[in-house]
């Protein structure tokens, strides 16, 4: 066997876990992947199981050290990188979760929202945490964890249950569980539970108060880039160093190489998520806008983000392939489309979650307007491609107007770049050049990025840059009057959404 060293990210999604092996150029080794069950119990829950969560993580990294020939003895470390905002609890003397896991999806929250909210409003903690008050984030699903699941209050109370995103659980689980799990998040993971200061990087006492929520169950936070803990004993990676934690958008960011001020990249997965470096400033939206931790190495300064959040993108391919069996196969949605010239005068907005930036609109729901007896599957195909496209606008109008900045071009992954009808119409839409890198992979390259620089595998964000190549560029070719006009469409039927949540419908 090889004396080569490489580095292990592990992907917890949100519809499926990965690890991915990662040689010193960055280059993609060896995948495993699987997916696991989505639950929705009741309209707008969505739930995972907290324990497939970590067998599928334990399977998909036997099948990638297999599938790679390798063992432990030949990783530097392992990073982390994960879905956002779901929020696990589980008993820190057993390991069993209290509770599926409550997906950063689900809406369930939404009274409790507006109770917290009070006369205040929902933005009643953005001075300290950058986020409005929704059901998007993980404090108030913990609260509602507590509040509802018999018992659990009174086990929290006396010590006995831990918090965390699934970054949490799968690094407790991996260093040892029961018997000495670390129990840690990284910074870019606590600063989406509406919890975190953002100036301390500290949990915020008051906030913890309010929602009802013991400090002892939350996680301690730490940098992007440190070793955190070491594989289990009797694991694939006993004494394997956990290096590097960041959220999924955060490690893209970094796995794109956006390390200067302005520089932005978007993700096109489940959901759509755009984020602009701001450097070591805090910058706060007047736009509807996310403020968050981009990452942070190590003991250097944390580097902050703007971030715009679209809650439906891929997930609105599968609801076309799974619900309405208009395609066998997500990749044959470009073919559909591309079987007309137009989505003729169709518009697709996606509210199934309420709306996400720049609007925040929990009372949306979903809306296909402008259908008359000429449309065609084709044209919706092509107007639920163009629906990502023209929320990702929106969100990057926001944040030239917070930034000053305008973007000179955006950095893009994610499974769906896969379609060129969606990068082209993208480009042509927003008016910049979009770029995607050679190697698409680029959370679970960030993550490996950060593990690996925590170890000395690398030395730093010049590596990173070094390594980062670029594999595709479409460039704007529509007549910008042609623009003007189906945007001004686009907005007119996003307003078609608006107040539908009422007393009964939920």
């Amino acid at each position: 066997m090889s004396d080569e060293k490489f580095v292990l990210a592990i992907d917890q999604g949100t519809t499926s876990s990965r690890a991915i092996v990662f040689n010193h150029s960055g280059e993609i080794v060896s995948v495993g992947q699987q997916e696991f069950e989505q639950i929705f119990p009741n309209p707008g829950w969505v739930e995972h199981n907290p324990v497939e969560i970590w067998d599928t993580v334990r399977a998909v990294v036997a099948d990638a050290l297999q599938k790679a020939q390798i063992n432990r003895h030949n990783l530097a470390a392992v990073g982390i990188t994960n879905q956002r905002e779901t929020a696990v609890v589980w008993d820190k003397n057993t390991g069993e979760p209290v509770y599926n896991a409550i997906v950063w999806q689900d809406t369930r929250t939404s009274e409790i929202i507006r109770e917290l909210g009070g006369e205040a409003g929902l933005e009643k903690y953005r001075d300290k945490v950058g986020l409005p008050l929704a059901t998007y984030f993980s404090g108030p699903k913990v609260k509602w964890i507590l509040d509802n699941v018999p018992g659990a209050r009174e086990r929290a109370e006396k010590g006995d249950l831990l918090f965390g995103n699934t970054d949490a659980w799968v690094l407790w689980n991996m260093t040892g569980g029961v018997n000495g799990g670390v129990h840690a998040t990284d910074v870019t993971n606590a600063s989406r539970t509406m919890l975190m200061d953002l100036r301390t990087l500290q949990w915020d006492p008051e906030i913890c108060e309010d929602m009802g929520i013991p400090m002892s169950m939350l996680p301690e936070i730490k940098s992007s880039s440190e070793i955190y803990g070491y594989g289990r004993p009797n694991g694939l990676l006993i004494d394997t160093p956990i290096a590097g934690i960041l959220g999924d958008q955060q490690a893209a960011t970094f796995g794109q190489a956006c390390f200067e001020k302005g520089m932005a990249k978007n993700t096109y997965g489940t959901g759509c998520f755009m984020i602009m470096n701001t450097g070591e400033e805090l910058v706060f939206s007047k736009n509807g806008l996310l403020t968050t931790v981009c990452y942070k190495i190590g003991d250097k300064a944390p580097v902050y983000a703007l971030e715009g959040s679209i809650a439906v993108a891929g997930s609105l391919v599968q609801w076309l392939r799974d619900n309405l069996k208009m395609i066998n196969e997500s990749h044959e949605i470009q073919e559909l489309a591309n079987t007309v010239e137009d989505n003729g005068g169709v518009y697709f907005v996606p509210a199934f979650s309420g709306l996400f930036a720049p609007y925040w609109r929990d009372d949306a729901r979903g809306a296909i307007v402008g259908l008359t007896r000429y449309n065609t599957r084709g044209h919706l195909a092509r107007a639920v491609i163009e629906s990502t496209a023209f929320q990702t606008k929106e969100v990057l109008e926001a944040m030239d107007a917070d930034s000053g900045d305008k973007l000179l071009e955006l950095r893009v992954d994610g499974g769906m770049i896969r379609d060129n009808t969606l990068m082209q119409f993208q480009a042509d839409i927003i008016g910049v050049d979009v770029v995607a890198p050679q190697v698409a992979e680029t959370t679970a390259l960030g993550a490996a990025y950060a593990a690996g620089i925590a170890v000395g595998y690398w030395e730093g964000e010049a590596d990173v840059i070094a390594n980062w190549k670029e594999g595709k560029r479409w460039t704007p070719d529509m007549d910008q009057a042609e623009v003007d006009r189906t945007y001004r469409l686009w907005k007119k039927a996003v307003t078609r959404t608006f107040d539908w949540v009422d007393e009964d419908v939920r």
